[in-house]
């Protein structure tokens, strides 16, 4: 039997471009070798791929062997067939298989149906195939039966090709993400020591030269000034943002605390002024969850209704309820609001909603989507209601643990 040589290089491209020779038995592959054999009533059924020297069997039934030489396989001839069925009534009659050792012995393949697994470009790779030791026939609805169980199978083959490449794909993706992260805290601790010696040496030559400086002087070093602290903050998102992900998945930060004191240490962070009313959740629970990722997230989503608010009196209600297998909070504010059609892009990173927040700083657009990717690693969703002018309201879930 003659191949032609660049033809058949491409076949073998093609099969290993698969990457399942040598694979282990899959469930998948098993059922439908178990099945085809019960529809055909064969003793053997098998999904075979042929390499260069060798016909190997992803799935077999009633067969010992895990491969077979090539130059003896039937199935070697039914890729080559423009049939889509190669069907031998009794391979001991047929001339192609004189001297075959497979059709001689106890278990001799006398009967053989072989259906070719091509791929996309027409290339057989191997067979779905079903053997029986006597003569006999495939009538029409296991001829149809044995097809479609092929197309399965060709099938399966695709789909582990995809996925083969969805792995790489994200391995190659985790690896960037993590240079990428390594980058950002590199360049953002390497910027910061520069930025303080800014802020501090902007302090210096007001007190130095103050009596030198006229008002536009001042300006422009509080313009500076204000700037390098904008940068600073800046900076600090993009590292919390690229750290998210080990906070989230750092286990000694689980730990069982109040959501009262929880808010009320956040609170005491921000130093909130007079001008801001904050109401807690009625219950004081206890959870046991991340507390750093939760302070994160809620500190983040107080932060904004502290800035984004225009009104003289900001009003921020705070809520809690444990579910069962989730924590749910709220966090309502009557501040500015967010515009209905900007809703579903502020989780994006680098999107903003707002052009200036309460002291006409312009935002950066990264803390949300921080917030949108801490909840998620903790398993949860955030969702978000807002009028403008009136107010917004946030409410995440976060995925509750065994423990508690």
């Amino acid at each position: 039997m003659k191949t032609n040589p660049k033809t058949e290089s491409q076949r073998l491209s093609a099969l290993r471009s698969l990457n399942i020779l040598d694979t282990l038995p899959e469930q998948e592959y098993d059922q439908i070798t178990k099945l085809v054999a019960s529809i055909c009533d064969t003793p053997v059924a098998l999904i075979s791929l042929l390499d260069e020297n060798r016909q190997w069997f992803k799935s077999k039934v009633g067969m010992n062997h895990c491969e077979l030489g090539k130059k003896y396989s039937f199935c070697n001839f039914a890729i080559q067939s423009d049939d889509e069925i190669m069907e031998v009534f009794d391979a001991r009659e047929d001339e192609r298989f004189n001297g075959n050792p497979l059709v001689e012995g106890e278990e001799q393949m006398v009967f053989y149906a072989g259906v070719p697994l091509r791929d996309k470009d027409g290339y057989g790779l191997g067979t779905l195939c079903v053997i029986d030791h006597q003569p006999r026939t495939l009538s029409h609805k296991q001829r149809e039966g044995l097809l479609f169980l092929a197309n399965q199978v060709i099938k399966l083959f695709e789909l582990h090709k995809i996925n083969k490449g969805l792995k790489k794909t994200q391995k190659q993706l985790k690896e960037k993400n993590a240079q990428l992260r390594n980058f950002a805290g590199v360049v953002s601790h390497d910027m910061k020591m520069p930025l303080a010696n800014m802020i501090v040496t902007i302090d210096i030559l007001k007190a130095k030269y103050k009596d030198k400086l006229d008002d536009a002087g001042f300006d422009y070093l509080n313009n500076l000034k204000k700037s390098s602290f904008q940068l600073s903050d800046y900076i600090s998102n993009i590292l919390t943002h690229y750290e998210s992900d080990s906070i989230t998945s750092n286990e000694d930060s689980l730990e069982k605390f109040d959501v009262h004191s929880l808010v009320e240490d956040i609170v005491e962070m921000l130093d909130i002024g007079d001008d801001c009313d904050i109401s807690f959740p009625e219950e004081s629970i206890d959870i046991y969850t991340n507390r750093v990722a939760l302070e994160q997230i809620l500190l983040n989503l107080i932060g904004n209704s502290l800035k984004y608010n225009d009104k003289p009196k900001i009003e921020i209600d705070i809520d809690f309820k444990k579910e069962p297998g989730f924590y749910r909070f709220f966090v309502k504010d009557n501040g500015i609001g967010i515009p209905k059609d900007k809703q579903k892009e502020i989780f994006n990173l680098f999107s903003t909603a707002a052009e200036n927040d309460r002291k006409g700083n312009k935002g950066n657009g990264i803390g949300l989507s921080t917030v949108k990717k801490m909840i998620h690693n903790l398993g949860g969703k955030i969702m978000v209601n807002s009028i403008e002018g009136k107010g917004t309201t946030f409410e995440f879930t976060i995925e509750r643990t065994k423990k508690l």
